[in-house]
C-alpha cells in the first residue's frame, strides 16, 4: 500500500500555490516600482504651486462716496398779482429766460391812473387847508402878544394848524399808495429764472395774491441728497461750512450727470439737517452747483460725489486678494522660503476698484494676487510676473 501523504498531494494544489507565490511576487515588484522618491516632488508631496504676486506699497487714499439726488431750482418763486384788475397781457414766452426786472403781465392801469389823479387832488385840497391853518396862526399869534385875543383863541390857531399838517400827510400817504398800485400793473420777474406756464389767461379778474406763474432760478442749483447715519464726518464737516467760511472751502461735491459723465464745475456742501430721519435712518443734505449754461435741468435725477475723509499711509490691494478664512477677511504673503503664509487682516473702504488695509499688511512685503483657488498656509508657490493671470 502506498503512503498516505502521496494521496495528498495532487497536482490542481501544486497549480494552485505556485499561481498565489506569482501574484505575491508581482505586487512586491509594483509596490517597489511606484514608492516616491524626494527627488520626485516638492515638500509635502505636492508640485509648488503657481502664483502672480505684487509688492504692497502705501499712499494718501481719499475716500468718496455717490448719492442719488435730485436738482432743484436754487429759488422757486410764485408770481403773484398785488392789485385787484383785469389781466390784460401776457408779456413773454412760457418757458423763456428772463432776467430780474423783465416786465411779466400787464394788468388794466386805469382803475389805477384814476386812483393817483384822486389821491393827487387829495393832497392838493390839505395843502391848501396847511396854508390856511398857518396863516390863522401867524395873525391869531400875533393878537396873543399883544393881549388881542384870549389864550383859548390861540389854543384853537394851533391845534388848526397841526391837524391841517397830518391831513397832508395822510394825503401824501394816499398819493404813493396810489403810485404803488399803479406801478403793480406791471408785473415784473422779482429774480432771474426760467418761466413756467401762466396759470389764468388775458382777460381775466385777478385778485390781490392770484397765482400769474412761477420763476425757477437755475443758476445756482440745489442738489438734494440723503446721507446714511454712519457718514458722520461730511455731516460735521458740512454744518461747520455754514458758519465758517474758511471751513467751507474743504466741503467739495462732484455732480455725475445721468449720463455718466462729471459736471465740470465743482459744488459746494453747504447743508446738512441737525436731526435724523427716523423712517429712512438718513440725513438730507444739499450741495450747490454754478449753472450759467443751464446745462443742470430742476428736476432731474443725479449722483453727487463728495470726500468723506483722507486715509494717510495705508496699503491698497486688488479685491481678488482677498479671501475669508477662519477668523475672517486674509490675504496671502509670501515669505523668504518661497511658501505662502495667509495673514488676517482689517478692511477699509474700496477705493476706485482696489481694497484698502487697515491692519495686517505692511509696505515691501509680497502679496499674493491670483493663483488663490486650493492655496493653504505653508504651500510652496512659484511667483509669476505682476502682469500674469495664475489662476
Amino acid at each position: 500500500m502506498p503512503p498516505r501523504f502521496a494521496s495528498t498531494y495532487s497536482p490542481n494544489l501544486l497549480l494552485k500555490s505556485l499561481l498565489l507565490m506569482l501574484f505575491v511576487g508581482l505586487a512586491a515588484c509594483s509596490e517597489a516600482e511606484i514608492e516616491p522618491t524626494e527627488d520626485s516632488v516638492g515638500q509635502g508631496g505636492q508640485p509648488a504651486q503657481r502664483v502672480t504676486v505684487e509688492t504692497a506699497e502705501t499712499r494718501d487714499v481719499d475716500v468718496r462716496q455717490d448719492y442719488a439726488g435730485r436738482a432743484r431750482g436754487a429759488r422757486e418763486v410764485e408770481v403773484r398779482a398785488r392789485i385787484q384788475g383785469i389781466l390784460e397781457e401776457r408779456l413773454y414766452q412760457e418757458g423763456q429766460v428772463v432776467s430780474e426786472g423783465d416786465s411779466l403781465f400787464r394788468i388794466d392801469p386805469k382803475p389805477s391812473e384814476a386812483a393817483l389823479q384822486g389821491a393827487r387832488a387829495q393832497r392838493q385840497v390839505a395843502e391848501a387847508d396847511l396854508r390856511q391853518a398857518e396863516r390863522e396862526w401867524n395873525r391869531i399869534s400875533s393878537l396873543y402878544e399883544r393881549n388881542a385875543v384870549s389864550e383859548r383863541d390861540r389854543d384853537s390857531a394851533r391845534s388848526a394848524l397841526e391837524l391841517a399838517q397830518a391831513n397832508l400827510a395822510v394825503a401824501e400817504a394816499g398819493v404813493t399808495e396810489a403810485e404803488l398800485n399803479l406801478g403793480y400793473t406791471d408785473v415784473r420777474a422779482p429774480v432771474d429764472g426760467v418761466t413756467s406756464l401762466e396759470d389764468l389767461p388775458e382777460g381775466s379778474l385777478v385778485n390781490q395774491g392770484t397765482l400769474l406763474t412761477t420763476i425757477v432760478q437755475q443758476n445756482p442749483v440745489h442738489v438734494r441728497f440723503a446721507l446714511p447715519e454712519g457718514d458722520a464726518a461730511i455731516q460735521r464737516t458740512a454744518r461747520d461750512a455754514m458758519t465758517d467760511a474758511a471751513s467751507a472751502e474743504d466741503v467739495d461735491a462732484t455732480l455725475i450727470m445721468a449720463n455718466g459723465q462729471e459736471y465740470d464745475r465743482t459744488g459746494k456742501v453747504d447743508f446738512t439737517a441737525s436731526t435724523l430721519d427716523s423712517r429712512t435712518g438718513t440725513v438730507s443734505a444739499r450741495a450747490v452747483f454754478q449753472n450759467p449754461e443751464n446745462q443742470i435741468i430742476p428736476g432731474q435725477f443725479v449722483r453727487v460725489r463728495v470726500q468723506l475723509q483722507t486715509l494717510e499711509n495705508v496699503v491698497t490691494v486688488p479685491e481678488k486678494a482677498i479671501t475669508e478664512g477662519s477668523e475672517g477677511p486674509q490675504i496671502f504673503v509670501v515669505d523668504d522660503e518661497s511658501k505662502a503664509r495667509a495673514r488676517p487682516v482689517r478692511l477699509g473702504p474700496v477705493v476706485e476698484g482696489r481694497q484698502v488695509i487697515l491692519e495686517g499688511l505692511k509696505a515691501d512685503e509680497t502679496l499674493i494676487v491670483s493663483g488663490l483657488v486650493d492655496l493653504r498656509d505653508g504651500t510652496e508657490v512659484e511667483t509669476g510676473d505682476d502682469g500674469g493671470e495664475a489662476e
